[in-house]
């Protein structure tokens, strides 16, 4: 067989620290070894059961078997201006300022490919989605990272970056709630966003991938919802944890329509459109009454508030999130975090991922996922106390 060589683009994608994880979570199962995973991003619960009838119904429609629209159905985009203005006060014309991908993570990569050309400057703030960096590099771009500290609230200071990056930056990238960090943004925050974007001429590019799940009563904001900032950016959501859709891969970006009509040109020639059907589940999951949203919100912060207070019961000192079903914890003294998620998945057979995946200013810590039963969360931090995972010392 003859091996061809890989193009350059593709040989400096970063191998998904996920991807070796699952390997060895493989390892540890084919020996019989229960693996308690907290790495893991994929929701657990079922799609509520009237999305899944709608989509049952919606396949048998002769309509969907067909080619969807270019640029999607109107019957969605109606939908989505409907749900904008229900839960945000904001107003979009379903014409202009609507793009429909089949999930987030194509909006992820498109977007950049779209506004930057071969070695212009793109930040975001570190820690930060691993998709991100690889966005970087297939829009063979330059990066400027944002790193983000605990005490400003995993938020950057625009008041840091040096005037010549900033004015030579082409897009800025911004996902709160965050990933991996759990943080939220505040109204003053996305207001020194569109100061900032628009003294520089910068277009920003929101993902709102945890845009429903917020904690303590606490509803995060869409960065549309700023003056201004739908002049100047885009915001991308999923139905993948809002519903627990995951698997039916569709999302949306709305916002400038400058942007969107990019956006459109690209997917028409590099993805094609989402099954009409899926498109119709949508739509109804984002009209419908949306009390499994909150229900789904409650299980999620119940969650948190077991895990958190099971492990700083047993030693393991760790703050609670804003939202996002992820726990960014610090990682006991001694250890780097790389060390410490290796301890637990040997000694205590629990999987968590080390903060480094995110960047190399995630280290020290560990991000612990909460798309598990409150039953295997305090299973989990049983097995960490029983191993005296927390003290051991390093070598």
């Amino acid at each position: 067989m003859v091996v061809f060589e890989e193009s350059r683009r593709l040989k400096s994608l970063p191998r998904k620290y996920m991807s070796k994880q699952a390997e060895a979570i493989a390892t540890y199962e084919k020996q019989g070894i229960d693996i308690i995973n907290l790495g893991r991003g994929n929701p657990d619960l079922p799609t509520p059961q009237h999305i899944v009838d709608r989509l049952k119904e919606a396949v048998d429609m002769q309509s969907n078997h067909g080619y969807p629209p270019y640029n999607g159905k109107k019957s969605l985009k109606q939908a989505i201006v409907a749900f904008y203005k229900r839960e945000y006060g904001v107003d979009l014309d379903p014409d202009t300022e609507i793009a429909i991908f089949n999930g987030s993570i194509i909006a992820v990569a498109a977007l950049p490919q779209c506004l930057l050309n071969p070695g212009d400057t793109i930040m975001f703030p570190e820690p930060a989605f691993p998709m991100y960096y690889s966005a970087v590099k297939l829009a063979e771009a330059h990066l400027y990272g944002l790193p983000v500290k605990e005490e400003d609230g995993f938020l950057p200071d625009y008041n840091a970056i040096p005037t010549q990056i900033a004015n030579r930056t082409k897009l800025l990238l911004l996902n709160y709630p965050n990933n991996p960090t759990g943080a939220v943004a505040t109204s003053h925050f996305f207001a020194e966003t569109v100061q900032f974007a628009t003294k520089h001429n910068i277009p920003v590019f929101h993902d709102m991938a945890y845009g429903s799940i917020g904690f303590d009563g606490n509803k995060p904001l869409s960065f549309l919802q700023t003056k201004g900032a739908k002049e100047i950016g885009v915001e991308v959501y999923t139905m993948s944890k809002a519903y627990n859709m995951a698997g039916w891969r569709v999302a949306f970006a709305v916002g400038n329509p400058s942007i969107i009509a990019g956006v459109n040109r690209f997917v028409e020639h590099a993805y094609g459109n989402v099954f009409g059907a899926v498109q119709d589940a949508a739509a109804a999951a984002l009209t419908t009454d949306q009390d499994c949203v909150r229900q789904l919100t409650v299980i999620y912060n119940q969650r948190r508030d077991t895990l958190v207070n099971g492990l700083n019961k047993i030693g393991w000192h760790v703050r609670p999130s804003a939202g996002t079903f992820f726990v960014w914890a610090k990682v006991p003294e001694g250890y780097s975090s790389e060390q410490f998620s290796a301890l637990l998945l040997d000694k205590a057979h629990v999987a968590v991922i080390p903060g480094e995946a995110f960047g190399e200013h995630g280290a020290g810590y560990v991000r612990i996922s909460l798309v598990s039963s409150e039953e295997r969360l305090l299973e989990a931090v049983q097995r960490i106390k029983d191993a005296n995972i927390l003290k051991y010392q390093k070598v």
